[in-house]
């Protein structure tokens, strides 16, 4: 085809604006197809809440736009396409045709896709940013054809395109961050080490943290707190003593070593006059997340984990009343005060304490009172004349886990508890 406009004319001139204005656009809509799709909406929501003030005007500007993607990529491929194509038509009339197309390539390649393209995927945030009105223009123009394009591609692949990590990649992704893998990460080892021990946490159970029954020391409910029981009991350093009744594994209840220190070694009073407070059971299977938000709870930071046992099958030749496991109970009211009268004295003592001087709110204070004092009171294990707790037969006790034993999990370092053995330096 022969040239139609001679050089330096008028319609020469408004030719070469036409061809640098279509290469400009097409290589605007390359880019920004590259900038604004690499980035997804997970991303763009984390800058917005926390990234630098900078970023977050970007992202807030770029949120809108990006929200409906497959209307964003349609309108923006649309542009770049109508671009492309009416670039060789202006050539043709500047040119031969085969200098058109040498020419279109030429500067479709070099200025519409790899200058464009290299730009955009690493200033994207802040070039859709500066552009975000004009891209809103361009979706209203394009809108007839590119909405019902981008409802078939929300129909055929989901309107989601939320990039979110599974718990491996995402410990990856910390570890990553660390200033320990040299990619000019933040994070310090310890606190990669609790976030990856945090992720971690939601796939071990109470049997991977708990120290066994043999390893851990508890009295026995008859004892008497005598000089050598309290010796070794000051040598384990133990703040919670776990208490059995009959056999070690048959675990009770537990004694504050705090509550030990008004004791007269003198008496050798038996253990079951001190204070023993309910100890939780807990089965081994059960999730370390589940046990932390039990001990959150504040009634016991020591819990007894019980193991499915196989129970073995009885001849019908025997009577229900051998199988059945019999009720053990204690009667100490010949002993020192009961747990029990130390306890109405101590609520008569909190009511008493608690009395105000107005007549009005008198009752509602004392019933104020007797919720604490039962609330106060609710864990604390209640012996004189009632059975006392005991392992099923379906059931085992297998071992114990405290708040320091989910801690450890959580920090992945040890911490020395009730249940770790404390060795003196010589």
């Amino acid at each position: 085809m022969a040239v139609e406009v001679e050089c330096c004319g008028t319609n020469f001139f408004i030719h070469i604006l036409i061809i640098v204005f279509l290469v400009v656009f097409a290589g605007m809509m390359s880019g920004l197809t590259l900038g604004l799709m690499s980035l997804s909406l997970v991303d763009l929501e984390v800058l917005a809440k926390s990234g630098t003030p900078k970023d977050r005007r970007h992202a807030e500007k770029i949120l809108p736009v990006v929200k409906n993607q497959h209307l964003l990529l349609c309108t923006l491929l649309i542009c770049n396409a109508a671009a492309m194509e009416a670039l060789p038509i202006f050539l043709d009339g500047l040119v031969t045709s085969w200098g058109a197309i040498l020419i279109s390539v030429t500067l479709i390649l070099l200025f519409g896709e790899i200058i464009p393209q290299s730009v955009c995927s690493r200033y994207g945030l802040a070039i859709g940013a500066t552009v975000s009105p004009l891209v809103r223009v361009l979706v209203w123009i394009c809108f007839p054809v590119a909405y019902p394009i981008s409802k078939v591609l929300d129909y055929l692949l989901g309107q989601g395109h939320r990039t979110l990590f599974r718990r491996a990649e995402l410990k990856m992704l910390v570890n990553l961050h660390g200033n320990e893998a040299g990619k000019g990460g933040e994070l310090t080892h310890d606190e990669t080490t609790i976030i990856s021990g945090a992720l971690e946490l939601s796939g071990k159970t109470a049997g991977d943290a708990m120290t066994p029954i043999s390893e851990t020391f508890a009295i026995d409910i008859n004892a008497k707190l005598d000089r050598d029981l309290m010796n070794i009991i000051q040598e384990k350093g133990h703040s919670r003593i776990p208490v059995y009744y009959e056999q070690p594994r048959n675990i009770i209840g537990l004694i504050l070593a705090k509550n030990l220190l008004t004791i007269h070694l003198e008496d050798e009073i038996p253990v079951k006059t001190v204070t023993i407070r309910r100890i939780p059971r807990v089965p081994e299977s059960m999730p370390l997340y589940d046990i932390l938000n039990e001990f959150q709870k504040g009634h016991s930071h020591m819990a007894v984990v019980i193991r499915q046992a196989q129970v073995v099958e009885q001849n019908g030749d025997e009577s229900p009343d051998e199988n059945a496991v019999k009720d053990v109970r204690l009667d100490i009211d010949r002993e020192k005060p009961t747990q029990q009268k130390i306890l109405k004295t101590q609520l008569s003592l909190h009511k008493w304490k608690s009395f105000p001087n107005s007549g009005n709110n008198s009752f509602k204070n004392i019933s104020k009172s007797k919720n604490g004092a039962k609330e106060m009171y609710s864990d604390i294990l209640q012996i004189n004349g009632k059975p006392l707790p005991k392992v099923p037969e379906e059931e085992e006790a297998v071992g114990l886990i405290t708040m320091e034993d989910v801690i450890e999990e959580l920090l992945q370092e040890e911490i020395f508890d009730e249940t770790d053995h404390h060795f003196e330096d010589s």
